[in-house]
């Protein structure tokens, strides 16, 4: 390939990643790692990053023995049988509701909130639920054009108001506050940063748009997530640093955001305005993201019944199941990333990546040009963490640890 047009290659593939990666999941991020301290919080950040790499770069190895057009659905089906496709689709479907639960929990009182400063009148409750999914589903609805057009104001709008909050916020920052150091209690929070660095749905169509370039698409999952653990870093050495840790307990226990908690305990009401700002941006260019997502799936699950064209009915079937459970418990954003992380980005991104490439390089004997060493031992050591994780999650969800 042409020097400019790989680099053109490199960069495309690294800002979509990264672009995925960045999103909703770091409002939760600071406020689980928080109560560890700073530096543990920079240890297990860095940790899971090179876990949802090396997963990524996996999957990216099976991607590639697959034709133009493939997804998880083709590659479980190819590689696990029927049952792997089912069960593999049935984890997608659980990851992304776990999602777009959490993006209603946390997004729908923002925008209710901006319209009130407009207009006046305050909506709560199960109405503000209602609007701000039906409000969404119409641009979904409508098709990836509304999406494109919509996602980019919002993404180049999340980037001038990160980039502002960290400018203004970073003032408010105390080298005391980052000092203490909890390593033991830094753990909890590998299920939620699994979430934030979540990206594998875009490998299969990055393939098929770089057109099966190896060397340009493992550089664009290295950059892309890079990307996005330096966004972690920065961050968390905001939020951690200007919030007590007891007011990051406070908003974790009443899943608030970490936006939340820096704009209650800074006095400057310019960074209390661009929190706001920045943790709306970041959750709706997931929700878009993930609705997008989630409607392709269910066309190419249903593509042989009379459902599959009727866009309309995929995108009420994408946001309908979200809507009810938060309208049942309104506190679910930490709590549906936590258990998106722990049991969907754990099994979907996790065990069966390895589990894919197993079969792929040991029982179909497929050529393998993995730029990860380790071989079978990598492939163990990554399996036996995926689990750990899961077993984490079920301790945290059973017995509050």
């Amino acid at each position: 390939m042409h020097p400019k047009k790989s680099f053109q290659s490199i960069l495309s593939g690294t800002l979509l990643i990264a672009g995925t990666t960045v999103g909703a999941g770091m409002l939760g991020i600071p406020l689980v790692t928080g109560e560890a301290g700073f530096a543990p919080a920079m240890l297990i950040t860095v940790l899971a990053w090179a876990f949802m790499l090396c997963t990524g770069l996996l999957l990216l190895e099976v991607s590639l023995w697959m034709p133009e057009g493939s997804n998880i659905l083709s590659m479980s089906k190819r590689f696990l049988g029927s049952k792997g496709k089912w069960f593999a689709g049935s984890m997608f479907v659980f990851l992304y509701y776990c999602l777009m639960v959490a993006y209603f929990a946390a997004g729908a009182p923002l925008l209710m909130g901006f319209l009130e400063e407009i207009t006046g009148i305050a909506i709560q409750g199960t109405a503000s639920y209602f609007l701000f999914g039906a409000f969404f589903a119409v641009i979904v609805a409508h098709g990836v054009k509304s999406i494109d057009r919509v996602n980019i104001i919002l993404v180049v709008s999340m980037v001038i108001a990160y980039f502002l909050l960290l400018g203004a916020g970073s003032k408010e920052v105390s080298f005391s506050k980052l000092q203490p150091s909890h390593f033991s209690k830094m753990f909890i929070s590998v299920p939620i940063l699994f979430s934030a660095f979540g990206f594998h749905n875009v490998i299969p169509p990055l393939c098929t748009y770089l057109k099966k370039d190896r060397k340009s698409l493992q550089l664009a999952i290295v950059f892309g997530t890079t990307l996005p653990l330096l966004v972690y870093i920065l961050w968390q050495w905001l939020v951690i640093g200007s919030v007590p840790s007891e007011m990051i307990k406070q908003t974790l226990e009443q899943g608030g955001t970490a936006a939340q908690a820096l704009e209650h305990i800074v006095g400057n009401p310019w960074v209390s305005k661009l929190a706001k700002f920045f943790a709306f941006f970041a959750i709706i260019t997931s929700l878009l993201g993930v609705a997008f997502s989630m409607v392709d799936f269910l066309q190419d699950a249903w593509k042989d019944t009379v459902i599959r064209s009727k866009r309309t009915f995929l995108s009420i079937v994408t946001f309908f199941p979200p809507f009810l459970f938060v309208c049942l418990d309104a506190t679910l954003f930490d709590k549906a990333l936590s258990l998106a992380g722990g049991f969907g980005e754990s099994i979907l991104n996790g065990l069966l990546p390895v589990s894919l490439v197993w079969v792929g390089r040991y029982k179909k004997r497929l050529e393998s040009e993995s730029p990860l060493p380790g071989g079978k031992t990598l492939l163990i050591f990554l399996y036996v963490l995926s689990l750990s994780v899961i077993v984490l999650e079920v301790f945290q969800l059973f017995f509050g640890f």
